[in-house]
């Protein structure tokens, strides 16, 4: 064959770490603390939801491609419930096959060929696949280091803004670093927005995953600045918040006009996905606060669990205010090589983690980080946390 198979925008990306690190864990018999999901299932009452679609035969055929109205008002009552933020359930709100269908579709329907895209590195990544597929020039602004936290740079951003630049894809909180973006960042990224005549989608699934401070959607801080609720699109999902990462059930939220750009991309990718689960996720977001309350108070002690244990076994531990992952530095360690440090992590101790340096373009500046994630059951962090100690302290 005298051309490879793979088109030049893919070209770049092969299998992904969190495939290669899960088939170690299943070979070495590891902990897996690698991929972000959570190894306990969600509230009872949300599974008999979806059995009970399921056995009245809603959903088993194809669902309304917006998304089933029932869940559509319940994203809708869901954002004004917890933000203050108005949305048609009609016009306004979008149902997707996960987050990350939501952030494929936003990407290939609002961004040109030749587009510039501004992303907080490190990041999750899909964000670069998504903007090599619309044909964007995905633009880095690295998250640092500050103390115990990962700040962003305000100056950084406002110069990686040319006239080129389309959108900005932001992620509070963040993952991987666990940092979450404070009211005076959210208004300099609004106010820069609506200057430079920007596009926001906003990554949001962690949002009810915040240990210190609070989580601020972008699109709330319309009330300063009007102009902004053309521009922002907020995403997030039913995964993360509620235990069921395999249904994949995700949303949109924005003004009519961008929600319209977001479906016209995902009506081509899956069209419809999870009918049945849709029913159940509806009645998930109508939940009682000490829901939420209980799944945040949680995951707060899982994360000064592992925290804890990786501060004992030697690691430096940049505490994360919100999201399923902890972020550590290994050069404390004697290492500096964060991939060859996770391919040998799990026979050496027999945990699976991942090398931060894959959430970079910059890779030097993630190549001594390793992140783990906490999202599961205590008794394994406490398992992985001696395995660690064993191995590493001294």
């Amino acid at each position: 064959m005298g051309r490879p198979p793979l088109n030049r925008r893919l070209a770049e990306f092969g299998t992904t770490i969190f495939a290669e690190m899960s088939a170690l864990a299943t070979s070495t018999g590891a902990i897996n603390l690698g991929q972000g999901f959570p190894d306990t299932d969600g509230p009872e009452e949300v599974r008999e939801a979806a059995v009970r679609a399921l056995r009245d035969g809603r959903g088993n055929q194809y669902p309304p491609g917006p998304g089933v109205p029932e869940l559509r008002r319940a994203v809708a009552e869901h954002q004004s419930r917890f933000y203050g933020l108005s949305y048609d359930p009609d016009t306004e709100v979008l149902v997707t096959a996960g987050a990350t269908e939501a952030l494929a579709a936003s990407l290939l329907g609002l961004v040109e060929p030749g587009d510039e895209v501004i992303a907080l590195e490190p990041y999750y990544d899909s964000y670069a696949a998504g903007i090599a597929m619309a044909g964007g020039t995905r633009v880095p602004v690295t998250l640092r280091p500050d103390g115990e936290r990962y700040r962003l740079d305000p100056d950084e951003l406002r110069a990686a803004v040319t006239d080129r630049t389309r959108l900005i894809l932001l992620n509070t909180p963040h993952n991987p670093t666990g940092t979450v973006l404070d009211r005076d960042e959210l208004a300099m990224i609004a106010e820069l927005a609506c200057e430079r005549d920007l596009l926001v989608v906003t990554d949001e699934v962690y949002e009810h995953l915040v240990y210190d401070g609070e989580h601020v959607p972008l699109a709330t801080f319309a009330d300063r600045f009007p102009e902004l609720r053309e521009r922002v699109l907020t995403i997030s999902s039913a995964g993360k918040t509620f235990n069921f990462t395999g249904w994949k059930v995700g949303w949109v939220t924005g003004a009519p006009e961008l929600v319209s750009a977001v479906r016209a991309a995902k009506q081509y990718l899956t069209f419809v996905s999870a009918g049945p689960f849709q029913y159940a996720v509806a009645e998930a977001l109508r939940l009682p606060d000490s829901y939420f309350a209980e799944i945040r108070d949680d995951l707060r002690a899982k994360r000064d669990l592992l925290s804890a244990g990786l501060a004992d076994a030697g690691f430096r531990v940049f505490r994360p205010a919100g999201t399923y992952f902890v972020t550590t530095d290994i050069r404390p360690l004697g290492e500096n090589d964060g991939i060859a440090f996770c391919r040998a992590l799990p026979e050496r101790a027999g945990v699976v983690a991942i090398p931060s340096a894959v959430f970079y373009d910059h890779t030097e500046t993630g190549a001594p980080c390793v992140r783990f994630a906490f999202c599961k059951r205590a008794e394994v962090l406490r398992d992985a946390a001696e395995r660690l100690r064993k191995a590493f302290a001294h």
